[in-house]
This record gives structure tokens, sequence and C-alpha cells, in this order.
């Protein structure tokens, strides 16, 4: 009988890592240049020596398949095990706000069991009291509900029901609809809310109506302890007290015991390929309705109140995480370790990129090499596009990545005062220089030439 059961495992596939994913297709089949896409090895091989991260995956897709997808560097500095796309997982960090929080919301939405402007303590009682009375989901969405961005959690609560009390009880910042503040709390409170409708723990119900119909096997919150060696390690010295590998990075999300709104899923990027690729679909892929197109377009659309913000998801702000050239219509988010998710609709196309940046960086800034490297995927992604208005655009000299400017230095801004052969008193320019490491700085790579524009792109 056993033996049977493992021959049945290993027909049907099943236990085997990795939930299938997107077909892969070439480029070209999906109308994008692999030349210019190449250009995608470039920045991240710039990243890695250099010492942002030790390791990373990026996924394009368009047109309902895979155009790229491929790991770069290995897990750790200490663990040089090869990433791989399709196994290794790494740490969602707020990418858990979108991919779990705000499409449970949705789901629940759809169901008419949520209302956007419903006040929160319909939906959860011990959470009233004064202005609290007047937050609804939508401004919980919005960020607008005038709770503080965080709450440290970690260093007072003993348990997670402990944790679950402080984080009700936490006092607004500013009346509600009334200020922005992008809330971890917010998206803790929208948590509570999925369980108190749903019946369900927040981790039961996004595997029940979301991963598993999806075909999502590889994303989860607390993974199990055998997945070990395919997750990613994030922080060396966290205030744990010891190295992190497989358990939640945020320290908020640990306290809750490892499931909240806000932090603590863990995926690859080919189960998020998945997900992307339903989101372009408009909440339904390989015959399976998960959100209805009307709530996705809903959810994903900026308010003009809300800066960037639209319910849950943000949109591309242009050269923030994004870069300069995807779609004004373009949404997605992304996480404190080094993840992030790009999803533009009017060129069918989607962006993810997960590193795991917190892990014992060697240069002195990762979080400015993570945001340039961010932003240089999703440009070269977009410049890729062979057939969108009126055809690509010239790819750029040089990337971020090859200017590392504020990798291991801040920019700064001197003031000089130019020669002048005479005694005259002139006037000073504030002048602003980048400083870049020299070729002898460990880790450096800044002399490294970087692709040339051309009609090969």
């Amino acid at each position: 009988m056993k033996a049977l059961l493992t021959l049945l495992l290993v027909v049907t596939g099943a236990g085997a890592p990795g939930g299938g994913g997107l077909p892969s297709k070439t480029p070209s089949a999906v109308g994008m240049s692999e030349k210019r896409l190449d250009a995608i090895d470039h920045i991240m091989s710039r990243a890695i020596r250099a010492g942002g991260f030790p390791g990373g995956v990026v996924v394009v897709g368009r047109r309902g398949a895979t155009a790229v997808e491929k790991g770069f560097g290995t897990l750790g500095y200490a663990d040089r095990t090869k990433v791989v796309a399709e196994r290794t997982i790494y740490d969602l960090a707020s990418l858990t706000k979108v991919v779990g929080t705000t499409t449970a919301i949705m789901i629940l939405y759809d169901q008419g069991k949520v209302k956007l402007d419903e006040p929160v303590s319909t939906y959860l009682p011990e959470f009233h009291g004064g202005a609290k009375d007047d937050i609804t989901i939508r401004l919980l969405l919005e960020h607008r509900s005038g709770l503080p961005a965080a709450k440290e959690l970690w260093r007072t609560a003993w348990s997670p029901e402990d944790a679950r009390r402080m984080v009700l009880a936490t006092p607004l910042e500013c009346s509600p609809g009334a200020c922005l503040i992008y809330s971890d709390i917010g998206a803790d409170i929208l948590g509570f809310v999925i369980e108190a409708v749903s019946k369900k723990s927040l981790d039961v119900f996004l595997r029940d109506q979301v991963f598993e119909p999806l075909g999502m096997s590889e994303t989860t919150f607390r993974p199990h302890w055998t997945l070990r060696d395919r997750i990613a390690p994030t922080e060396v010295s966290p205030p744990r007290g010891y190295p992190l590998r497989g358990e939640v990075h945020d320290e908020n999300a640990y306290s809750l015991g490892g499931v909240a709104g806000h932090s603590g899923l863990f995926s690859t990027a080919s189960d998020l390929a998945v997900f992307a690729q339903m989101m372009l679909n408009g909440g339904e892929i390989n015959g399976v309705r998960l959100i209805a197109d009307s709530t996705v377009a809903l959810f994903t659309a900026r308010t003009e109140e809300n800066g960037t913000r639209g319910l849950g998801w943000d949109t591309c702000g242009g050269d923030a995480s994004c870069g300069k050239h995807l779609s004004p219509r373009t949404f997605g988010h992304t996480g404190f370790t080094g993840v992030s998710m790009w999803i533009d609709p009017d060129r069918d196309l989607f962006v993810i990129l997960l590193t795991n940046r917190v892990h014992a960086a060697r240069v002195r800034r990762p979080s400015k090499v993570i945001a340039d490297i961010r932003n240089d995927v999703c440009d070269i992604a977009a410049l890729s596009v062979r057939d969108f208005g009126a055809g690509p655009l010239a790819m750029p000299a040089s990337f971020r990545a090859d200017r590392a400017s504020g990798w291991n230095r801040p920019v700064r801004t001197r003031r000089y005062r130019p020669k002048s052969s005479t005694k005259t008193k002139t006037n000073t320019k504030a002048v602003t220089t980048t400083k870049t490491p020299s070729a002898t700085t460990k880790g450096a790579t800044a002399t490294t030439a970087a692709p040339k524009a051309g009609p090969g792109f």
C-alpha cells in the first residue's frame, strides 16, 4: 500500500514542490524583446555583487505566460544553495496585505458579507468607542482610518491574544478620513474582520478560498519546518535573538502568532505569477472565478483624495518602486523584506521581484539598492514590450544599478567657489555630486559597463 501511494504521488506530482505556475513562452511569442529582457540579468548581478542581497527571483509575465522566470544568486551568504525560481520560498512581508488580506475582503465584498462603507464595529464589536465608531472598511483599505503606522506589540505582548487586544486598543492619531497614514495596524484590523465574518482564522480562509482554488500550493503562513532548506533566510540578528529562516521577519506579525493582516505570508515567485495573472484576467484563471471583474477594477483604481492608493492596493506613482514606464493604471505593492509585484493591465504585463535584502546586506544602504533594482526591473520589462502604443521607447544608456548612487555613500550636496584670477566676490553654487564606491571597495562594481541602447534592443 505504501509503495502504491508513493507511485501515485510520483505519477500525479502530488506533494512535489512547485504549484505548476503559468506556462512559459519565449519573449517573442508574447510580443517582447528577448535582448532587452536580458538586461535584467545585468542589473540583478550588479546588486548581488555589490552585496545588496544574496539572491532573488524575477518573473515577467505577459499574455497568460511567463517570458522571464529566473533565479539569481544564492539563498544566503552562508547558505550557497542556488536560488531556483520555482522552488525558492520568500517572506512576502507587506505583499501579505494584497495577496492575502485585501483579496479576502474582495471575496467577502462579492459575497455581500462585507460592505465598504459600513463601520468596522458592525463586524468587530470590540473595536469601538469615540472616533473609532466612524472608521469604515473603506477607510482601513485606503489607510485613512486615523490609526498609526504601527505599534511595537513585540516589546510587551506576552501572547498572540494579548497582541490582538493591544491592536484593538490602539488610539487614533487623527480623525478618520482626515489623514493618510500607511498602517500595519489597519491591515491587522481587516484581518480580524475577515475572521469574524467568515468564522475562520485568516490563514484557513485564505487557504480555502484563494490558494487552493488557484493551485498556489507553496503559499502559506507559518511554513512547515520541512520546507526550511528552500526558504531564503532573513535577518541574522533580530530582536528575537536568533537568525530567522522560515519564521516571519516582522516582529509584530510574530507577536500575533505568525498570521497577521499586514505580514506573514511566504510564497514562491511561480505561485505569485498565477495570482498576478488572475488579477490581470479580472479575477479569473483556468476556469476558476475568484473575484468579480468589477471588484478588481474597483479595488485597484486610484482615488483622487488618496494619493497613489486604491483599496488595499497601491498604484504606480512613477519612479517610486515601479519605474517610469509602466502604465498609469498599474497596481501592485511592495514588501519590506525586498519583494514587490506590479501588474499593468494596459500592457497585459506583470513584474514580480523577490529578494531577502534584510539578510546581512553588505552594502551600507540596502534600501537604496532594492529601490533601484525594483525600478530598473519594471523599466526593463515595460521597455521590452514591442507592440504597445507607438512601439518601444529607447533603452537607457545606463540603469540605476549602474550608477549605484547612494548604495554605499549618500548623495551629498557640497558648495564650492569657482576659481577666479580676480579678487572680486563670486557667487557660490550648490552642486549635487554622487560618490560611487571605488573599484577597490569591497563589493563595488561601479566600473562594469552598462548595456548600450541600439537597434538590437
